[in-house]
């Protein structure tokens, strides 16, 4: 078994740092020069629209969709989570504070490619036993006819089901009953027993009760977490012009840090800087989409600028923060990892009030992920195998939710990130064929 986990570990490392980055980053480059940095002429609309339709208590979603606040909350759900506190973490200590450089650089292009998912999630979004219904498996049969389209669809939803349905709930569950041990010393069965039951209740109302949790946790969590930040960033306001020193200095000459995080390189710094950004936002995986298919809007390209916007609070603000946390702590080349690092750094303000804080944290962006983890895997689960068979999938994943919070399987994880990055190949290469569509669309005037 160790070395099944290692050789499935090894695919997955060369799968992300050596295909998807190229891949990913690529795509982002390409739609970024044809939409003609559709990233920074849409932003502002995108956030018009953000606050436009901001509410905590949004028209109920029904067959037809949600509104366009409850798909970007959805999405946002998703992509704001563990990521943005052990991912940064782990981006930090093994690429230097130069790699928070190249998570900016690989979500700026990723802004473009998750317009184009959005974009043609709306285009090609169907009804499915009377309810509306969209994402790549679709896209991708329209963009190859027959049986090669007929098979990366299908890998796509295989892959997704596994990667997040399943595994990644698994993950995510693991995070929470982990961070409130060691917070709190509760038991971590009992955590998973709560977890899953109120997970159990959510999935039970389907996509209604899934938009309406979404649209009130994902504000909430956000902001707390924000508050929190800006509070330790104030307090070490005299070490934010060395931390912005470190990240573009160590971006390009890792080695001017002498004294700092010794021995990484300027490879380093962009492999970690961008595969861990891009794990995070989540921009060309293909996740995302399934939330933005179903969102009312006029235009496709409505809900594209409000997928820019998701992007941006992902990355260029919760990441941003939690890394600039990280750096002024000082505590980056000490030894410490992931959660560990997140709660020291937050404990030398706080005190002992950090470790809960950042449970707290972890329970709303985990928890969060799981909801529209879930609502992702349920389309693809739908696509393959018909409603009737959607009390499996939900009764699957709460088993895993459970089963994840007592029992930290290195090989699960693995397989988690592995198939994660798996079914992007499909999503992306279904993107690039059908990029003269989204082109057309882009140039299309709103009414």
């Amino acid at each position: 078994m160790e070395q099944f986990t290692a050789l499935v570990s090894q695919a997955s490392n060369f799968l992300w740092d050596y295909i998807l980055v190229f891949l990913l980053v690529g795509t982002g480059i390409f739609f970024t020069l044809r939409l003609g940095f559709i990233q920074v002429r849409r932003f502002g609309e995108g956030m018009r629209r953000l606050f436009g339709g901001f509410s905590l208590h949004g028209k109920a979603a029904g067959k037809d969709g949600m509104s366009s606040f409850q798909a970007l909350s959805t999405a946002v759900a998703a992509q704001v989570g563990t990521g943005n506190i052990t991912g940064c973490a782990t981006a930090l200590v093994s690429g230097g504070p130069g790699a928070l450089f190249w998570v900016w650089v690989s979500a700026f292009f990723g802004m473009a490619t998750i317009y184009a998912e959005a974009v043609l999630a709306q285009t090609y979004k169907t009804t499915v036993d009377g309810h509306v219904t969209g994402g790549p498996v679709y896209y991708i049969r329209a963009a190859f006819k027959g049986r090669f389209g007929k098979f990366l669809a299908g890998f796509f939803s295989v892959a997704i089901v596994l990667a997040l349905g399943f595994m990644g709930n698994m993950v995510q569950s693991n995070s929470i009953s982990d961070a409130f041990h060691n917070a709190f010393g509760v038991n971590k069965l009992v955590v998973g027993v709560v977890v899953a039951a109120v997970a159990a209740f959510i999935f039970l109302g389907g996509v209604q009760r899934i938009a309406a949790v979404t649209e009130k946790l994902v504000p909430i969590m956000a902001i707390f977490y924000i508050l929190g930040c800006v509070v330790i960033l104030l307090m070490n306001i005299t070490a934010l012009p060395g931390a912005f020193a470190q990240i573009f200095g160590m971006a390009f000459r890792p080695q001017s840090m002498a004294g700092g995080v010794a021995g990484v390189t300027v490879q380093q710094a962009i492999r970690y800087g961008v595969a861990r950004g891009l794990f995070s936002n989540e921009a060309g995986l293909g996740s995302t989409p399934h939330a933005h298919a179903i969102a009312k809007v006029k235009h496709p390209q409505d809900q594209g600028a409000m997928a820019i916007v998701s992007v941006f609070i992902d990355t260029f603000v919760i990441l941003t923060l939690t890394g600039l946390v990280l750096i002024t702590s000082g505590l980056v080349s000490t030894g410490l990892d992931g959660t560990a690092l997140t709660q020291a750094a937050f404990a030398q303000t706080f005190g002992p009030f950090g470790q809960v804080f950042i449970a707290v944290c972890m329970f709303f962006f985990a928890f969060s992920t799981i909801l529209g983890w879930y609502f992702f895997g349920q389309v693809n689960f739908k696509a393959l195998f018909g409603s009737k068979a959607l009390p499996v999938y939900s009764a699957i994943v709460v088993l895993f939710v459970l089963v994840g919070s007592t029992l930290k399987v290195d090989l699960v994880w693995k397989l988690a990130d592995f198939f994660n990055g798996l079914m992007a190949i499909p999503n992306l290469i279904a993107l690039l064929a059908l990029s003269g569509v989204v082109a057309s669309i882009a140039r299309q005037k709103n009414d």
